[in-house]
């Protein structure tokens, strides 16, 4: 059997080659590039079935077995709080959603230093938002495939007075003292350790199972049952609830509030289609700021898994999940909404979208095209602009039904 290994970062696949099973296989270490929009000259190279995970975002890193991906994983060192844990979470979604086991290694807390406010400069750790694991709970439930939570070590639990942790230059958190592994989480640390097992279980049971029939059977495996389990204490424990950052920016409200909001670009040659008034009400997710992407894009899928969801395809949610630049008025009389803030823009969208097709091949005739090139073309005759606009953009039109600005209006028919 032969496995690859695509990364964003050498040392981080070499961290995971030598700490799991991977280090007594055949393994070839392969550069994964994130979309078309970020490297033109590249992407197009990558087998479709690597592609087909990055459609939304690019993961850390995926590991195959005979062109099969049987995991993917994400790591990130930043503070979790509020809206911030989810920023990754539509490579998560991107990858579970193409049948892929994920992993996300993220820190319980980490010591910020704030300059700005009544108090001065105040040292503190900052704690994981514990929403993000009834998000991938729901993910599992929806796709039987395992999405997986590990803390980033840290000295959060030993050191709870920030001022007095070692490393607190480094935010408080433990990496790997090979300095082959620079960057990489200590491997020292239990999550860690259990988290490799994990890994070692998924290589074990694909090789003795095949990849389909596999992965059928992880989410009954010991490890994969056991922190499934501490992820749903982890969220009771922390005080989990849905009164937490991103949902309580949103609202519900009778989808027919939203027609009525979106009848004014109705008229005698077009009616809004079937798929928004097939549900009978619409969640909301407002942002009143200007148009851009993180943390948004991953916070609005988390809403979709969170509130919305109910199979596999965003056809199947049981309420309209909407995406508003602005902050938003319930005007219960006329029964129709008010966006009245100024900061979102239709225009800002629009821009985004129109310097990602400046990378659009398409456009060209053949003799225009060099040689490099028209592999590229042909990728992008069959994808269309899909990989080249820059995520946000990708994610925004992929999870949310309609897009709503003071000024402007996108939405699906169907």
């Amino acid at each position: 059997m032969n496995y690859r290994v695509w990364y964003s970062t050498e040392s981080f696949a070499d961290y995971i080659i030598a700490k799991t099973n991977l280090n007594t296989k055949n393994v070839v270490k392969m550069k994964m590039y994130e979309s078309d929009a970020n490297n033109a000259k590249q992407f197009h190279t990558l087998p479709d079935h690597i592609k087909q995970i990055l459609y939304l975002d690019a993961p850390d890193l995926i590991v195959e077995i005979d062109a099969e991906p049987i995991f993917s994983i994400e790591v990130s060192t930043e503070a979790g709080t509020g809206h911030n844990v989810f920023q990754r979470f539509g490579r998560l979604a991107a990858s579970v959603e193409n049948n892929v086991p994920s992993f996300y290694i993220y820190p319980e807390a980490v010591i910020i230093n704030r300059t700005k406010g009544t108090q001065g400069n105040t040292i503190k750790w900052d704690s994981i938002n514990p929403l993000v694991f009834r998000a991938l709970e729901n993910v599992m439930s929806i796709y039987k495939i395992p999405a997986l939570f590990y803390y980033f070590p840290s000295y959060y639990k030993t050191h709870p007075i920030a001022t007095s942790s070692p490393n607190s230059r480094t935010k408080g958190l433990k990496f790997d003292t090979n300095r082959n592994f620079a960057g990489c989480p200590d491997s020292r640390d239990n999550e860690m350790m259990l988290m490799f097992q994990a890994m070692n279980e998924i290589i074990s049971v694909v090789e003795t199972s095949g990849v389909i029939k596999g992965r059928e059977k992880l989410l009954g495996k010991r490890p994969i049952i056991d922190r499934k389990n501490l992820m749903q204490t982890e969220f009771a424990s922390k005080g989990g609830n849905n009164n937490m950052s991103p949902l309580t920016a949103t609202v519900k409200v009778p989808t027919q509030y939203l027609l009525n909001y979106l009848s004014k670009h109705e008229n005698a040659k077009y009616q809004i289609g079937e798929l928004l008034r097939s549900r009978k009400e619409t969640i909301i997710y407002k942002v009143d700021a200007k148009f851009r992407g993180d943390p948004y894009p991953g916070a609005l899928a988390s809403i979709d898994y969170l509130l919305c969801r109910e199979g596999k395809t965003f056809e199947e949610r049981e309420f309209n999940l909407i995406l508003a630049w602005s902050d938003v008025i319930i005007d219960t009389t006329n029964q129709t909404l008010i966006l009245n803030g100024t900061k979102g823009k239709i225009n800002d969208f629009v821009d985004d979208v129109k310097a990602s097709e400046s990378k659009n091949l398409l456009v060209k005739n053949y003799t225009q095209l060099q040689n490099s090139e028209i592999p590229r073309y042909y990728m992008q005759v069959r994808y269309g602009s899909m990989f080249s606009k820059v995520k946000h953009i990708r994610v925004f039109s992929y999870f949310a039904d309609a897009i709503l600005f003071p000024d402007g209006a996108l939405w699906r028919d169907a």
